[in-house]
């Protein structure tokens, strides 16, 4: 590869109050995250599978995957939360367990009835949940592994998974579909298995079936009633039927136990992985900044910025990061990097502000601009046709808008990015890190935009916009010009105070990933330093099988033109401070801050704290709180100074500094330009004016 890797990350700037208030904050989601973890895979108990002489679902994957390794469920919580007619209980994760699993050394997607749940029934989203694991599946070309152990539909539920285009029949056309691309399936039949239960294993390239077990379009009880026969599901379609009669299974197995010794060895007969080839002897090398510490980088506040380029650099191997087009559209930062010694690409929002292209000042970072977007599709593009894995790591609140974004052409652009991601061949993985909002969302690949998995983080927010902004939008004919309420009567203003706090409420609680995960609207929650095993596996996914997508070696990549192309004009030997993980510049030089800006020192020598582009100034981290400083108040540089808010969207305002905080000249809430004097530093070491 003729690319140059260059480090990323270092010391976190937050302080370590700071550090301490985000991992305090992710620690509490997570062990929320844990606890509903913890009641899915309890399900209903095993004391009546374990009554019937078998292994729980479980314990049969367990059992399947090599040891020392972890599986890695997608859809766990699925239908968390929510209630069914004729059922007094709940369904975790829908009555079905889906996990990357490790087989003999093999990545392989297992779908696996959860049979303490109704006897492994299907419930409402339980076909869509198997038919994502099998897209998932056909999109790696892994091969599939189904532990069946289904009674059939949830009946009093019937017409939310029987009907319409992913109900429950739709599992077999993915079956079949697998099948057409040469993709091995390979079915375990544990128990009942009746009516769609009874078709789903008939595709797989190997049937096994245990003693216990029975495939029936109709059981026993059903058959009774109708044609008035004594008969036992198993005497309808066990193993002697199945097996030694029908030719619908291929083996006969005793029990769980040697059932699952057959499907490893089946497995063990197919191609060895490719990765190890796709890695050009070159070994897997953890980050060399810890991931850990991702817990201490996401602020509390959603609406706080942090630099990605550390982000980053606890995602891949030896922090080590080769970025593109440095100098162009730095919303966004786009770049390869080895994960687990294989090539991966990444996007991600780059969220601190960033100078202006096209005059003085700053603009927010998070927001898709021209450049951002143009820069995005180009690398997209060139991932794609190199046959680079791409993972979109996700923070942004939207696209620009107004008068400038429309006469520039962001439709146009947008529309390009999205064409270019919806018809992208090589694999492509979405980690919503925070915010994920508005067309924003779909620009970089969110679920609607069939990633072969979209990751969330436990602080991610998916919603068209905040739970305050659509407030304001719904009551918009109640408010004035500054979205304060037009009525002097006390009634109707407690009433719409009321009804917008009502509806931020709900958006809020809507935005929450583990209902986003319910729904089906993100595949997985997972920890934030679970996202660099993620990423590994990910990774080794995309390039375990081969023949099937073009994969080229790096000496003739497309990004090497990409490279050039965005380096022209830049002297190949020169230094590239934003791929290293610099951010923009704590405050602004006096000579820097443009035509027109007054600055009046309080006294000789003082130092100002300019903001750094337009946008509201706050003093305060919240209303009721103590200022940030004071005058008086000694700061050490990277203290924070203020907020400057743009698009709901908050830039910390730092010292440039160490010294003595003289005076703060804004009030809260108050309007700022960029290189307005937000307050002024007495530098360390300077004597007080007389």
């Amino acid at each position: 590869m003729k690319l140059r890797m260059n480090p990323l990350g270092g010391d976190i700037v937050a302080s370590a109050d700071e550090r301490r208030d985000s991992a305090q904050h992710v620690a509490a989601l997570e062990a929320a995250l844990e606890d509903r973890r913890a009641v899915v895979r309890e399900g209903w108990g095993a004391q009546r599978v374990h009554d019937k002489g078998k292994l729980t679902t479980t314990e049969r994957i367990d059992l399947l995957v090599d040891p020392g390794t972890t599986p890695l469920l997608v859809g766990t919580l699925v239908n968390w939360g929510r209630s069914f007619a004729g059922s007094r209980r709940q369904a975790p994760g829908a009555g079905v367990v889906t996990a990357f699993c490790r087989v003999h050394g093999r990545y392989v997607m297992v779908i696996a009835n959860d049979n303490t749940v109704a006897s492994g029934a299907w419930w409402p989203l339980t076909p869509e949940k198997i038919e994502r694991a099998q897209q998932m599946a056909l999109r790696l070309r892994l091969p599939v592994v189904y532990l069946v152990d289904c009674s059939g539909l949830f009946l009093p539920e019937q017409s939310r998974s029987f009907p319409g285009r992913t109900g429950a029949g739709h599992i077999f056309k993915k079956n079949s579909e697998l099948s057409a691309a040469g993709v091995p399936q390979i079915a375990g039949v544990f128990g009942d298995c009746i009516a769609g239960g009874g078709y789903m294993p008939i595709i797989s390239d190997r049937v096994y079936m245990t003693e216990r077990a029975y495939m029936v379009i109709a059981g026993a009880a059903l058959i009774k009633g109708a044609k008035s026969l004594q008969l036992t599901s198993l005497d309808i379609g066990g193993p002697e039927v199945h097996v030694h009669r029908s030719a619908c299974a291929d083996v006969r197995v005793p029990d769980d136990r040697t059932c699952l010794e057959h499907i490893r060895r089946e497995v063990e007969r197919l191609p060895d992985s490719g990765a190890a080839f796709y890695r050009h002897g070159v070994e897997p090398e953890p980050p060399l900044l810890d991931p850990a510490q991702l817990d201490e980088l996401l602020p509390r506040d959603h609406r706080h910025i942090y630099d990605i380029r550390q982000v980053l650099a606890r995602l891949v191997d030896g922090s080590l990061f080769h970025e593109f087009m440095p100098d162009r559209g730095l919303e966004v930062c786009t770049g390869v990097a080895r994960v687990g010694g294989l090539f991966v690409g990444f996007a991600a929002n780059v969220l601190e502000p960033q100078p202006h292209p096209d005059g003085p000042g700053h603009r927010p970072g998070g927001i898709l601009y021209r450049e951002g977007i143009a820069k995005l599709a180009a690398f997209s593009r060139a991932c794609n046709d190199d046959g680079v894995p791409l993972v979109w790591l996700q923070d942004v609140a939207g696209f620009d808008i107004g008068v400038e974004a429309e006469a520039l052409g962001l439709l146009g652009y947008g529309s390009s990015l999205i064409y270019t991601n919806s018809t992208n061949a090589t694999p492509m993985f979405t980690v919503l890190l925070r915010k994920a909002s508005g067309a924003g969302y779909y620009a970089m690949a969110g679920l609607p935009y069939e990633p072969i998995i979209q990751l969330s983080t436990p602080v991610a927010r998916q919603s068209v916009m905040e739970g305050r902004t659509l407030a304001i939008a719904t009551y918009n004919s109640k408010l004035d010009d500054n979205f304060e309420i037009a009525t002097d009567d006390p009634a109707e203003r407690a009433e719409i105070e009321a009804g917008m706090a009502r509806t931020a409420a709900r958006i809020e609680a809507d935005m929450d990933p583990i209902q986003a995960a319910a729904r089906m609207d993100t595949d997985e929650v997972v920890r934030l330093s679970e996202l660099r095993p993620w990423l590994e596996a990910l990774a080794e996914m995309a390039y375990q099988s081969t023949g099937y997508r073009r994969v080229k070696n790096p000496r003739i990549w497309s990004l090497h033109d990409l490279e050039v192309l965005g380096s022209a004009g830049r002297s190949p030997t020169a230094p590239r401070d934003r791929a290293a993980g610099a951010g923009p510049a704590l405050a602004q030089p006096v000579d820097d801050l443009g035509e027109g800006t007054e600055l009046v020192a309080p006294e000789p020598g003082a130092r100002p704290v300019c903001a750094p582009m337009e946008g509201s100034f706050f003093c305060r981290p919240a209303p009721d709180l103590a200022p940030f400083v004071a005058p008086g108040q000694r700061v050490e540089v990277g203290a924070k100074i203020g907020l400057v808010e743009v698009m709901k969207t908050f830039s910390a305002v730092r010292a440039p500094l160490s010294g003595v905080v003289l005076r703060v000249d804004i009030d809260d809430g108050a309007s700022v330009v960029a290189g307005q004097a937000i307050a002024w530093i007495r530098p360390a070491g300077t004597s007080e004016a007389g």
